[in-house]
């Protein structure tokens, strides 16, 4: 893992991002904390890659505001691919 920067999915739409960054402030300090719109996901950056690890093994897996988080590193973004019309 290089990047402090965490997957968060599968959370309920309830889900406020300052709840987001008290859960995994148990685990490191948190640089910024990003929920997307109502798509159930969101993004955690952690101040160190190891606090990122430790917060990511301690939570992936676990039921957060009764559903099943998955925490996992983020992947940068997928380049869009561009339509020709013909």
């Amino acid at each position: 893992m290089e990047t402090s920067r965490l997957y968060v999915g599968n959370l309920t739409y309830s889900v406020t991002e300052e709840e987001l960054e008290e859960l995994f402030s148990n685990y490191g300090e948190v640089k910024s904390v990003k929920i997307i719109g109502d798509k159930g996901f969101g993004f955690v950056e952690m101040e160190t890659v190891e606090e990122a690890e430790k917060a990511m093994e301690a939570l992936n897996g676990t039921e957060f505001v009764g559903r099943t988080m998955r925490v996992e590193e983020a992947q940068p973004p997928r380049p869009r691919r561009e339509f020709r019309r013909y």
